[in-house]
């Protein structure tokens, strides 16, 4: 794998660290800025909003852009909104630069899958994407913990310093890396590009995305809970066994790059079935201590076995000049996963049959997820009128 790969992977730790690290900080951020732990809550929100609306937005705006230029200059933006963040003087403020620093995920994840697939043979491209993924895995399992434990020791300030320079060494290796394109990019329509992704394949695949990731979201936010008042462990056991997850979660995205690889259809329906399976035997799992810690780790695994596999399906239904609106969007699908899943087992506890009971609930979003692909196989088998043009695979 080029070298080029790893500084993508770079660029894709910093903007997951940026997203999760506050799940860590919100008490120290609400007592800072004399707001509401519901308050400071909605700081992940705002995230999540700008990287729905950005995605699309700064791909089209950015699409005439050398590839390259476009990567450097959402990580400029990326180091002004994480620098905005620590000199916040107020929860406004604070919102305002969250939502600035949301603006570059989709787009860098969604551009940044286009150029790693361009970067390798045709039959490593989900490989690929799952390296440049890996960022994000190291992200959640040692850059958020670590990023807590900073903002805790000293101040939560400290963190988002520390991630703004996390910010700055990815200019430097993406600038010095990432090869210029070696053909100037499509003059293309924004218009005919959106038209491009609301044709019903590329429809039926972001689709896919959001149910499948909502499952995974849906018990992955209230783990913590579930561990300790189901599973009876005690509160200092919660982070060993979270990094479980993250070993999971980390051999599962290198795996379901290697699969999609292999075959793109099976290892779609393979990776959510297998999902789906771990969700509902979850709930039987945190009856047994042993049993939570192993399943802790599958739900990692095949939660981020799913995602190369996810976002090579939506690629491969989208037009040439559309690839990298289709593939910023399906960046947006996946924060839509997590929004519905988190609010979903929200509901579950506070007005279902309780929290026990969320992971058998999350199961039915991949089992969505896998009629809804069902659906876009079919509809791709039927004979149409004329010819599309050449997908990825």
């Amino acid at each position: 794998m080029p070298l080029a790969l790893y500084a993508l992977t770079v660029g894709a730790f910093g903007v997951g660290v940026t997203e999760f690290v506050i799940m860590g900080l919100l008490l120290e951020v609400s007592r800072e800025l004399d707001v509401t732990i519901a308050a400071a809550g909605l700081l992940i929100s705002g995230y999540a909003l700008g990287v729905t609306v950005g995605a699309p937005i700064l791909t089209v705006l950015t699409a005439r852009w050398p590839r390259k230029r476009v990567l450097v200059g959402l990580m400029v933006i990326f180091v002004i909104g994480n620098a905005a963040c620590a000199l916040a003087p107020s929860y406004g403020w604070l919102m305002a630069a969250r939502v600035l620093t949301a603006l570059t995920h989709g787009t860098f994840f969604g551009v940044g899958a286009v150029v790693a697939t361009g970067l390798v043979s045709e039959d490593k491209r989900a490989s690929a994407i799952a390296i440049m993924f890996t960022g994000l895995t190291v992200a959640t399992v040692l850059g958020v913990p670590f990023g807590t434990w900073l903002g805790q020791q000293y101040d939560w300030r400290a963190t988002f310093w520390a991630v703004t320079g996390v910010g700055v060494f990815a200019i430097v290796v993406l600038a010095a890396l990432v090869p210029q394109d070696r053909t100037r990019p499509q003059a293309s329509d924004w218009r005919s590009d959106l038209r491009a992704i609301a044709r019903r394949p590329v429809l039926l695949g972001l689709l896919t995305t959001v149910f499948g990731y909502a499952g995974v979201f849906a018990v992955f936010t209230y783990i913590a809970p579930l561990l300790t008042e189901i599973g009876g462990f005690d509160d200092s056991a919660v982070s060993p066994i979270l990094l479980v997850f993250g070993g999971g979660l980390f051999a599962g995205n290198l795996l379901g790059g290697r699969f999609a690889d292999r075959g793109l259809v099976p290892s779609i329906f393979g990776t959510l079935a297998a999902l789906t399976a771990v969700l509902g035997l979850m709930t039987f799992a945190f009856n047994n201590q042993v049993a939570a810690v192993l399943f802790t780790g599958l739900l990692g695994a095949t939660g981020f076995a799913t995602v190369a596999p996810l976002q090579m399906w939506v690629l491969s239904k989208a037009d040439g000049a559309g690839q990298s609106l289709a593939s910023s969007f399906n960046i947006g699908a996946f924060n839509l996963g997590n929004a519905i899943g988190a609010w979903t087992g929200g509901v579950v506890i506070d007005q279902g049959p309780g929290l026990a009971f969320v992971p058998i609930i999350a199961a039915l979003f991949p089992l969505l997820a896998i009629v809804t692909a069902l659906i876009a196989v079919r509809a791709g088998q039927r004979p149409v009128a004329t010819p599309s043009c050449n997908p990825i695979l």
